[in-house]
Protein backbone atom coordinates (compact mmCIF):
# COMPACT_ATOMS: atom_id res chain seq x y z
CA UNK A 1 0.00 0.00 0.00
CA UNK A 2 1.42 3.38 -0.97
CA UNK A 3 2.13 5.93 1.72
CA UNK A 4 -0.17 8.91 2.08
CA UNK A 5 1.96 11.99 1.39
CA UNK A 6 0.90 15.03 3.34
CA UNK A 7 1.97 18.62 2.79
CA UNK A 8 1.49 20.48 6.08
CA UNK A 9 2.94 23.90 6.77
CA UNK A 10 6.71 23.77 7.34
CA UNK A 11 7.60 22.13 10.67
CA UNK A 12 8.78 24.63 13.28
CA UNK A 13 12.46 24.42 14.17
CA UNK A 14 14.02 24.86 17.57
CA UNK A 15 16.15 27.96 17.51
CA UNK A 16 19.62 26.97 18.64
CA UNK A 17 23.16 26.68 17.32
CA UNK A 18 24.32 23.12 17.25
CA UNK A 19 27.93 23.25 16.08
CA UNK A 20 28.10 19.50 15.44
CA UNK A 21 25.88 16.46 14.91
CA UNK A 22 22.81 15.85 17.08
CA UNK A 23 23.11 12.39 18.66
CA UNK A 24 19.93 12.00 20.73
CA UNK A 25 16.58 13.65 21.48
CA UNK A 26 14.28 12.68 24.33
CA UNK A 27 10.97 14.12 25.53
CA UNK A 28 10.74 14.22 29.31
CA UNK A 29 7.87 12.66 31.22
CA UNK A 30 5.54 15.18 32.82
CA UNK A 31 5.55 13.00 35.96
CA UNK A 32 9.32 13.12 36.46
CA UNK A 33 11.10 15.88 38.41
CA UNK A 34 12.98 16.75 35.22
CA UNK A 35 9.73 17.06 33.30
CA UNK A 36 8.36 19.80 35.51
CA UNK A 37 4.77 18.78 34.78
CA UNK A 38 5.14 19.62 31.08
CA UNK A 39 4.75 17.38 28.02
CA UNK A 40 6.80 19.76 25.86
CA UNK A 41 10.23 19.58 27.46
CA UNK A 42 12.77 18.11 25.06
CA UNK A 43 16.35 17.18 25.91
CA UNK A 44 19.06 16.68 23.30
CA UNK A 45 22.75 15.82 23.11
CA UNK A 46 25.28 16.68 20.46
CA UNK A 47 28.76 15.96 19.22
CA UNK A 48 29.59 19.51 20.32
CA UNK A 49 29.62 18.13 23.89
CA UNK A 50 26.52 20.02 25.01
CA UNK A 51 23.25 18.81 26.51
CA UNK A 52 20.29 21.11 25.93
CA UNK A 53 16.74 21.39 27.22
CA UNK A 54 14.05 23.14 25.19
CA UNK A 55 10.38 23.85 25.66
CA UNK A 56 8.90 22.95 22.29
CA UNK A 57 5.81 25.04 23.00
CA UNK A 58 8.03 28.12 22.74
CA UNK A 59 9.40 27.98 19.21
CA UNK A 60 11.28 31.28 19.30
CA UNK A 61 12.51 31.07 22.88
CA UNK A 62 16.12 30.19 23.73
CA UNK A 63 16.99 26.87 25.34
CA UNK A 64 15.88 26.47 28.95
CA UNK A 65 19.27 24.95 29.61
CA UNK A 66 22.50 24.49 27.65
CA UNK A 67 25.54 22.95 29.33
CA UNK A 68 28.81 21.51 28.08
CA UNK A 69 29.46 18.24 29.92
CA UNK A 70 33.23 18.21 29.30
CA UNK A 71 33.05 14.61 28.09
CA UNK A 72 34.02 15.25 24.48
CA UNK A 73 31.29 14.48 21.94
CA UNK A 74 28.09 13.23 23.59
CA UNK A 75 26.81 9.98 22.11
CA UNK A 76 23.86 9.10 24.35
CA UNK A 77 21.17 10.43 26.67
CA UNK A 78 18.82 9.06 29.35
CA UNK A 79 16.18 10.67 31.56
CA UNK A 80 15.47 8.60 34.71
CA UNK A 81 12.01 8.98 36.24
CA UNK A 82 13.18 9.27 39.85
CA UNK A 83 15.60 12.19 39.60
CA UNK A 84 15.56 15.65 38.10
CA UNK A 85 18.64 15.05 35.99
CA UNK A 86 19.71 14.47 32.42
CA UNK A 87 22.26 11.65 32.12
CA UNK A 88 24.76 11.73 29.26
CA UNK A 89 27.31 9.33 27.80
CA UNK A 90 30.48 10.67 26.19
CA UNK A 91 33.13 9.67 23.72
CA UNK A 92 35.55 9.54 26.66
CA UNK A 93 33.46 6.74 28.20
CA UNK A 94 32.05 8.86 31.01
CA UNK A 95 28.50 8.80 32.33
CA UNK A 96 27.48 12.09 33.95
CA UNK A 97 24.28 13.56 35.40
CA UNK A 98 23.26 17.20 35.00
CA UNK A 99 20.86 18.46 37.67
CA UNK A 100 18.28 20.59 35.84
CA UNK A 101 17.51 22.88 38.77
CA UNK A 102 21.07 23.60 39.92
CA UNK A 103 23.02 22.87 36.67
CA UNK A 104 25.57 20.96 38.76
CA UNK A 105 27.26 17.99 37.10
CA UNK A 106 27.95 14.73 38.90
CA UNK A 107 30.11 11.96 37.53
CA UNK A 108 28.26 8.62 37.72
CA UNK A 109 31.01 6.40 36.35
CA UNK A 110 33.20 5.58 33.39
CA UNK A 111 33.48 2.65 31.02
CA UNK A 112 36.84 0.89 31.03
CA UNK A 113 37.45 -2.67 29.99
CA UNK A 114 39.84 -3.84 32.67
CA UNK A 115 38.43 -2.43 35.89
CA UNK A 116 34.95 -3.45 36.92
CA UNK A 117 32.74 -0.69 38.17
CA UNK A 118 34.85 2.34 39.04
CA UNK A 119 36.77 2.54 35.74
CA UNK A 120 38.67 5.64 36.79
CA UNK A 121 42.28 4.78 35.94
CA UNK A 122 42.74 5.33 32.21
CA UNK A 123 46.49 5.72 31.64
CA UNK A 124 47.91 9.16 30.87
CA UNK A 125 50.16 7.67 28.20
CA UNK A 126 50.03 8.39 24.48
CA UNK A 127 47.26 5.80 24.21
CA UNK A 128 44.77 7.93 26.13
CA UNK A 129 42.89 9.16 23.06
CA UNK A 130 42.62 5.68 21.55
CA UNK A 131 41.54 4.20 24.88
CA UNK A 132 38.87 6.86 25.30
CA UNK A 133 37.40 6.16 21.87
CA UNK A 134 37.39 2.42 22.49
CA UNK A 135 35.54 3.00 25.77
CA UNK A 136 32.95 5.41 24.30
CA UNK A 137 29.56 5.24 26.02
CA UNK A 138 27.53 4.67 22.87
CA UNK A 139 24.19 3.83 24.52
CA UNK A 140 22.24 4.96 27.58
CA UNK A 141 18.75 4.11 28.80
CA UNK A 142 16.77 4.72 31.98
CA UNK A 143 15.47 1.40 33.31
CA UNK A 144 12.46 3.05 35.05
CA UNK A 145 9.53 0.75 35.88
CA UNK A 146 10.45 -0.96 39.16
CA UNK A 147 13.93 0.61 39.03
CA UNK A 148 13.39 4.36 38.46
CA UNK A 149 16.78 5.28 39.92
CA UNK A 150 18.81 2.96 37.66
CA UNK A 151 20.46 3.78 34.34
CA UNK A 152 21.96 1.25 31.93
CA UNK A 153 24.95 2.10 29.76
CA UNK A 154 26.64 0.16 26.97
CA UNK A 155 29.85 0.92 25.16
CA UNK A 156 32.20 0.28 22.30
CA UNK A 157 34.41 -1.66 24.70
CA UNK A 158 31.80 -4.45 24.72
CA UNK A 159 30.31 -3.83 28.16
CA UNK A 160 26.87 -3.19 29.59
CA UNK A 161 26.65 -1.65 33.07
CA UNK A 162 23.96 -0.66 35.55
CA UNK A 163 24.36 2.49 37.65
CA UNK A 164 22.30 3.33 40.74
CA UNK A 165 22.04 7.12 40.79
CA UNK A 166 21.54 7.14 44.56
CA UNK A 167 25.11 5.97 45.08
CA UNK A 168 28.08 8.34 45.17
CA UNK A 169 30.95 5.88 44.63
CA UNK A 170 31.22 5.87 40.80
CA UNK A 171 30.91 2.07 40.87
CA UNK A 172 28.62 0.09 38.58
CA UNK A 173 26.17 -2.12 40.49
CA UNK A 174 26.28 -4.69 37.68
CA UNK A 175 28.51 -5.24 34.66
CA UNK A 176 28.46 -7.86 31.89
CA UNK A 177 30.58 -8.34 28.78
CA UNK A 178 28.88 -8.07 25.38
CA UNK A 179 29.74 -10.11 22.26
CA UNK A 180 30.53 -6.95 20.28
CA UNK A 181 30.48 -3.15 20.26
CA UNK A 182 27.18 -1.72 21.47
CA UNK A 183 25.43 0.14 18.65
CA UNK A 184 21.94 0.60 20.12
CA UNK A 185 20.01 -0.18 23.31
CA UNK A 186 16.44 -0.01 24.54
CA UNK A 187 14.54 -0.85 27.73
CA UNK A 188 11.23 -2.65 28.19
CA UNK A 189 10.16 -1.12 31.50
CA UNK A 190 7.09 -3.37 31.68
CA UNK A 191 9.21 -6.50 32.13
CA UNK A 192 12.44 -4.94 33.44
CA UNK A 193 14.30 -6.06 30.32
CA UNK A 194 17.13 -4.52 28.30
CA UNK A 195 17.94 -5.14 24.62
CA UNK A 196 21.38 -4.38 23.21
CA UNK A 197 22.16 -4.53 19.49
CA UNK A 198 25.88 -5.06 18.87
CA UNK A 199 28.37 -5.54 16.08
CA UNK A 200 28.23 -8.98 14.53
CA UNK A 201 24.42 -8.60 14.30
CA UNK A 202 23.88 -9.85 17.86
CA UNK A 203 20.75 -8.94 19.81
CA UNK A 204 21.16 -9.64 23.53
CA UNK A 205 18.34 -9.52 26.09
CA UNK A 206 18.91 -9.06 29.83
CA UNK A 207 16.58 -9.10 32.81
CA UNK A 208 17.37 -6.56 35.51
CA UNK A 209 17.41 -8.33 38.87
CA UNK A 210 17.63 -6.89 42.36
CA UNK A 211 18.41 -8.84 45.53
CA UNK A 212 16.65 -8.41 48.84
CA UNK A 213 19.54 -6.66 50.59
CA UNK A 214 20.06 -3.48 48.62
CA UNK A 215 21.24 -1.73 45.46
CA UNK A 216 24.57 -3.56 45.51
CA UNK A 217 22.67 -6.76 44.75
CA UNK A 218 21.62 -5.72 41.23
CA UNK A 219 22.50 -8.12 38.44
CA UNK A 220 22.02 -8.52 34.69
CA UNK A 221 20.78 -11.95 33.72
CA UNK A 222 21.06 -12.80 30.02
CA UNK A 223 17.77 -14.40 29.01
CA UNK A 224 18.11 -14.54 25.23
CA UNK A 225 20.63 -14.03 22.45
CA UNK A 226 19.57 -13.84 18.82
CA UNK A 227 21.26 -13.18 15.55
CA UNK A 228 19.52 -10.37 13.71
CA UNK A 229 17.04 -11.42 11.05
CA UNK A 230 18.56 -8.71 8.83
CA UNK A 231 21.69 -9.50 6.83
CA UNK A 232 23.50 -6.21 7.39
CA UNK A 233 24.82 -4.28 10.38
CA UNK A 234 22.34 -3.13 13.01
CA UNK A 235 21.91 0.62 13.38
CA UNK A 236 19.03 0.82 15.88
CA UNK A 237 16.82 -1.41 18.05
CA UNK A 238 13.54 -0.58 19.76
CA UNK A 239 11.02 -2.51 21.88
CA UNK A 240 7.31 -2.31 21.15
CA UNK A 241 5.80 -0.48 24.16
CA UNK A 242 4.22 -3.69 25.48
CA UNK A 243 7.57 -5.49 25.32
CA UNK A 244 6.24 -8.44 23.30
CA UNK A 245 8.28 -7.65 20.18
CA UNK A 246 11.05 -5.39 18.91
CA UNK A 247 12.20 -3.61 15.77
CA UNK A 248 15.65 -3.61 14.19
CA UNK A 249 16.86 -1.01 11.70
CA UNK A 250 19.88 -1.78 9.53
CA UNK A 251 22.38 0.10 7.39
CA UNK A 252 20.79 -1.52 4.34
CA UNK A 253 17.44 0.29 4.40
CA UNK A 254 15.44 -2.44 6.07
CA UNK A 255 13.44 -2.83 9.26
CA UNK A 256 12.82 -6.19 10.92
CA UNK A 257 10.00 -6.91 13.38
CA UNK A 258 10.59 -9.89 15.67
CA UNK A 259 8.56 -11.49 18.45
CA UNK A 260 9.77 -12.90 21.76
CA UNK A 261 8.05 -16.24 22.12
CA UNK A 262 11.17 -17.73 23.77
CA UNK A 263 10.55 -15.45 26.75
CA UNK A 264 7.04 -16.76 27.29
CA UNK A 265 5.31 -13.74 25.78
CA UNK A 266 2.24 -14.70 23.70
CA UNK A 267 2.54 -13.77 20.03
CA UNK A 268 -1.07 -14.47 18.97
CA UNK A 269 0.26 -16.25 15.91
CA UNK A 270 2.30 -13.29 14.67
CA UNK A 271 5.50 -14.13 12.82
CA UNK A 272 8.61 -12.07 12.31
CA UNK A 273 8.88 -10.08 9.10
CA UNK A 274 11.05 -7.45 7.45
CA UNK A 275 10.46 -4.71 4.90
CA UNK A 276 12.44 -2.32 2.72
CA UNK A 277 12.41 1.41 3.40
CA UNK A 278 14.44 4.61 3.00
CA UNK A 279 15.42 3.95 -0.60
CA UNK A 280 15.52 6.33 -3.54
CA UNK A 281 15.70 4.47 -6.84
CA UNK A 282 18.65 2.10 -6.56
CA UNK A 283 20.21 4.02 -3.67
CA UNK A 284 19.81 2.42 -0.25
CA UNK A 285 20.07 4.47 2.96
CA UNK A 286 20.65 3.38 6.59
CA UNK A 287 17.76 3.42 9.06
CA UNK A 288 19.12 5.55 11.91
CA UNK A 289 16.17 5.88 14.29
CA UNK A 290 12.94 4.20 15.33
CA UNK A 291 10.36 5.77 17.68
CA UNK A 292 7.05 4.31 18.90
CA UNK A 293 3.86 6.31 19.31
CA UNK A 294 2.81 6.28 23.00
CA UNK A 295 -0.94 6.07 22.30
CA UNK A 296 -1.14 3.89 19.19
CA UNK A 297 1.42 1.41 20.39
CA UNK A 298 1.75 -0.58 17.16
CA UNK A 299 2.59 2.62 15.26
CA UNK A 300 6.23 3.55 14.87
CA UNK A 301 8.24 6.09 12.92
CA UNK A 302 11.50 5.39 11.10
CA UNK A 303 14.08 7.99 10.11
CA UNK A 304 16.80 7.41 7.55
CA UNK A 305 19.85 8.89 5.91
CA UNK A 306 17.64 9.85 2.96
CA UNK A 307 16.22 12.65 5.13
CA UNK A 308 12.74 11.12 5.34
CA UNK A 309 10.48 10.06 8.19
CA UNK A 310 7.75 7.45 7.67
CA UNK A 311 5.03 6.27 10.07
CA UNK A 312 4.15 2.57 9.91
CA UNK A 313 1.46 0.28 11.30
CA UNK A 314 3.58 -2.53 12.71
CA UNK A 315 0.61 -4.81 13.31
CA UNK A 316 -1.03 -4.57 9.91
CA UNK A 317 2.34 -4.14 8.10
CA UNK A 318 1.29 -0.95 6.33
CA UNK A 319 2.68 2.51 5.68
CA UNK A 320 0.65 5.26 7.26
CA UNK A 321 2.28 8.59 6.41
CA UNK A 322 5.48 9.71 4.68
CA UNK A 323 6.50 13.18 5.85
CA UNK A 324 8.01 15.71 3.45
CA UNK A 325 11.78 15.37 3.13
CA UNK A 326 14.06 17.10 5.63
CA UNK A 327 17.32 18.85 4.65
CA UNK A 328 19.65 15.96 5.61
CA UNK A 329 19.92 12.64 7.47
CA UNK A 330 17.56 11.89 10.35
CA UNK A 331 19.85 11.09 13.28
CA UNK A 332 17.34 10.77 16.14
CA UNK A 333 13.61 11.01 16.93
CA UNK A 334 11.30 11.08 19.94
CA UNK A 335 7.53 11.21 20.42
CA UNK A 336 6.16 13.44 23.15
CA UNK A 337 4.44 11.74 26.06
CA UNK A 338 0.97 12.43 24.64
CA UNK A 339 1.94 11.57 21.06
CA UNK A 340 1.01 15.03 19.83
CA UNK A 341 4.56 15.88 18.72
CA UNK A 342 7.46 14.13 17.04
CA UNK A 343 10.88 15.69 17.53
CA UNK A 344 13.09 15.03 14.50
CA UNK A 345 16.83 15.69 14.45
CA UNK A 346 17.92 16.58 10.93
CA UNK A 347 21.65 16.11 11.27
CA UNK A 348 24.16 14.68 8.80
CA UNK A 349 25.50 11.33 10.06
CA UNK A 350 28.61 11.19 7.85
CA UNK A 351 27.44 8.18 5.88
CA UNK A 352 29.18 9.73 2.85
CA UNK A 353 32.27 10.94 4.74
CA UNK A 354 33.22 14.53 5.44
CA UNK A 355 31.49 16.96 3.10
CA UNK A 356 29.48 20.16 3.13
CA UNK A 357 26.00 19.56 4.54
CA UNK A 358 22.95 21.46 5.83
CA UNK A 359 23.17 22.74 9.38
CA UNK A 360 22.06 20.57 12.28
CA UNK A 361 18.50 21.30 13.39
CA UNK A 362 15.63 19.82 15.39
CA UNK A 363 12.15 20.03 13.87
CA UNK A 364 8.94 19.65 15.85
CA UNK A 365 6.22 17.93 13.82
CA UNK A 366 2.65 17.99 15.11
CA UNK A 367 1.18 14.49 14.72
CA UNK A 368 -2.54 14.10 14.04
CA UNK A 369 -4.47 11.10 15.31
CA UNK A 370 -5.49 10.40 11.73
CA UNK A 371 -1.81 10.07 10.76
CA UNK A 372 -0.84 7.71 13.60
CA UNK A 373 -3.98 5.61 14.02
CA UNK A 374 -3.50 1.98 12.89
CA UNK A 375 -5.35 0.85 9.80
CA UNK A 376 -8.29 -1.52 9.95
CA UNK A 377 -7.70 -5.07 8.77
Amino acid sequence: MAAVHVQPPPEPKLLDRWSDGISAVHYLSSASPAGGGSTTRLASTSWDGTVRLHDTAKESAPALLSHNMESGPLFSLAVPMAVGSLVTGGLDGSIKALDIDTTTVRRIGTHAKNKKGSNNNISSSSNVATAAIENACSCLAAVNGDHPQVVASASWNQQICLWDLRLQNNVAVAMVDLPGKAFSMDVDSVHGRILVGTSGRHNIFYDVRKGAIGAEEYSLEQVLERESSLKFQTRCVKFFPAGHAFCIGSIEGRVGVEYLEELGIPTDGMKKYAFKCHRVGDTVYPVNAIAFHPKYTSTFATGGCDGTVVLWDGLQKKKLVALPMFPTSISAMSFSEDGAELAIASSYTHEEGDREHPKDEIYIRKILDSEAMPKEK
